[in-house]
């Protein structure tokens, strides 16, 4: 009888908070980014009184949004934070309109507040593919399933640009080792393919030899003692955790999951292949977040540095002359 007052209260609190609605219609990994910006903003426009479910987000007005964004950039905030944190504001404003507790025109004037040019490099690094040798050769030393897990996933996430959430949502049944097709459950619930070829096919070959055709998440938890646990989905911290581990012991300077998507969609530029192309393949909504990781430019920028001349000697050659 508990359980049934508490789902009641639980569906009563998501139809009357906006920001719950919104959220309830997210990824779980965007469900936790969003709820964390939108905790923040409830915090900062009241003084810390409220959260983002106990919020009233359907008071907010033109005026009010606006100075939320001005705050935040006067704050110091990136340009990608004060954008994050508008989109879940728009977000939460449309659930609040839809769920008819603010006028169509409040709410269009509302989330008519322009988001801010964003116009700063990606962070992180691109690893080299010394670097990536030495990751494989740490795997293929770890002669126990992690092993060979590892192995699949970091080739899977180079050659296949994947984000860490992507990684462990992947079932068994999303891979055709025939084609090597497989379907990536993406942002916002959008699907792609990718097609895995090459050295990252036979890591995946390796993997699944050792995990079996058992049903369910592609890559799965192996124990300290080398033993696979189960067949559910690893926790993405793991991830993060894994590569940090496989680093270490390869000799290579610290990385982050992003930097192997960062280095897949680099990589391919440079090798020719059309940024149209490879926006789908990362599975970028624009292509101009894809064009933001060609280096190329930069490149041609510092051949171009290289022909000017600027005659300074250094003071040791001067003292000799």
């Amino acid at each position: 009888m508990n359980q049934i007052v508490k789902a009641q209260t639980k569906r009563a609190r998501i139809a009357q908070s906006a920001a719950l609605i919104y959220l309830a219609g997210l990824s779980a990994s965007g469900r936790y980014t969003m709820r964390h910006a939108l905790d923040f903003v409830a915090g900062l426009v009241s003084k810390g009184q409220d959260d983002a479910e106990s919020y009233a987000w359907h008071g907010l007005r033109f005026q009010h949004v606006t100075a939320i964004r001005t705050r935040l950039e006067d704050a110091g905030y990136k340009p990608a934070t004060v954008n994050k944190i508008l989109s879940a504001l728009r977000g939460t404003l449309r659930a609040a309109w839809l769920s008819g507790q603010m006028s169509a025109d409040d709410y269009h004037k509302a989330v008519s507040v322009k988001s801010v040019k964003n116009e700063t490099l990606p962070a992180g690094r691109e690893l080299q593919g010394g670097e990536l040798a030495a990751l494989m050769d740490a795997c293929e030393a770890d002669l126990s399933p992690a092993g060979a897990r590892d192995a699949a996933i970091i080739g899977m996430m180079y050659s296949a640009g994947l984000r860490r959430a992507e990684v462990v949502t992947l079932s068994l049944a999303d891979y055709d080792p025939e084609t090597g097709k497989a379907i990536i459950q993406g942002k916002g619930r959008k699907e792609r393919t990718a097609w895995i070829t090459g050295g990252a096919a036979l890591a995946l070959a390796d993997w699944l030899t050792v995990r079996g055709d058992h049903a369910g998440a592609l890559f799965v938890p192996v124990n300290k003692g080398g033993k696979i646990t189960g067949y559910e989905s690893m926790d993405s911290k793991s991830v993060y955790s894994m590569l940090k581990k496989r680093a270490g012991e390869a000799g290579v300077k610290p990385f982050s999951p992003h930097d192997l998507r960062r280095t897949f969609v680099s990589d391919l530029l440079d090798a020719g292949a059309d940024v149209v192309t490879v926006s789908k393949m990362a599975g970028h909504a624009k292509v101009t977040t894809t064009a933001r990781y060609d280096r190329r430019p930069e490149d041609a920028k510092r051949k171009a540095a290289g022909l000017l001349h600027v005659p300074y000697r250094g003071r040791a050659q001067a003292v000799e002359g």
